[in-house]
């Protein structure tokens, strides 16, 4: 079982080396790069290019460990032992009817192996990833309620992305088979590019590649434009037919884009970039 990438996927040969690396050891892959650099995708891409169905837990601030193996849903047993009568209180008598299962029971216990994607685990709690260091390497948990052990059946292809907000604990990385995804140099940008929009005019690409750098490349910008912003500025290009001229300058300087709002995501940039392009009319 090995990844080759895919069609709409571009993955470079490091990363290709990275996910096959993690499922010869036997190890969740640890993916980070910066936001927009294809984290997520890569967990959908390689399940459906190796015909694995894909188990999602998207992480938020509240996120709790225990979320994934299981919660307990106390109320709404208590709720129904006191309307046992429209039942005679069978519900309320077989606990299992209160066990919310979560997403890693869902991933041990399917039939066959699946892939589970850990996105986004830098935005829990710090101790988030220690709580998860014991079922991530055993492949089992106890459920305390029922007095049972779940043990995987199969173990499933894990993939964690961070966008490097908090640092992740020295135990939880020692777990994990590792990948920094590099943002697209302008060859590799391209072919995703084409991916994307296979039949755009080389020259609208160049034109519009160029400018995209340019603003990349300035210093002190808060955010940097993505792959992704880049994308969707090309579709904006080609939605309102605009024309090669409007993204190239007649001397080579630098000038604003139009649909900049594509590319720039706050009003700093934005004013950075405009100061930029009035020294430079200043300055010829």
């Amino acid at each position: 079982m090995k990844f080759q990438g895919s069609q709409n996927y571009v993955a470079t040969q490091d990363l290709m080396l990275a996910v096959n690396a993690s499922i010869t050891l036997k190890r969740p892959l640890l993916v980070k790069g910066e936001p927009g650099t294809g984290k997520t995708m890569l967990a959908e891409e390689v399940a459906q290019a190796l015909d694995m169905p894909l188990l999602q837990w998207h992480i938020k601030s509240t996120t709790k460990a225990q979320q994934g193996l299981y919660e307990y849903d106390a109320v709404s047993r208590l709720r129904d032992s006191q309307l046992k009568d429209l039942d005679g209180g069978e519900k309320v008598k077989d606990i299992h009817n209160y066990i919310v299962k979560g997403v890693l029971w869902q991933a041990f216990t399917a039939d066959q192996p699946v892939a589970l994607l850990i996105d986004e685990i830098d935005k829990a709690d710090i101790e988030f990833p220690n709580d998860l260091l014991r079922e991530l390497d055993r492949m089992e948990f106890y459920v305390y309620e029922t007095r049972e052990l779940v043990k995987a059946r199969h173990r499933p292809l894990v993939f964690i992305t961070s966008n490097n907000e908090k640092e992740l604990p020295d135990a939880f990385l020692r777990r994990c088979f590792f990948h920094y995804i590099k943002f697209p140099d302008a060859e590799t940008m391209q072919r995703i590019v084409d991916v994307h929009f296979p039949g755009l005019k080389k020259e609208l690409l160049a034109a519009a590649m160029r400018t995209f750098y340019d603003v990349r490349n300035l210093p002190g910008l808060k955010k940097k434009p993505s792959t992704s912003e880049l994308l969707d500025w090309l579709k904006l290009l080609v939605a309102e037919d605009m024309p090669i001229e409007a993204l190239q300058s007649q001397d080579d300087k630098v000038a604003v884009p139009p649909l900049v709002g594509a590319l720039l995501k706050n009003e700093q940039d934005v004013t950075l970039f405009e100061k930029l392009v009035f020294m430079q009319r200043h300055n010829r």
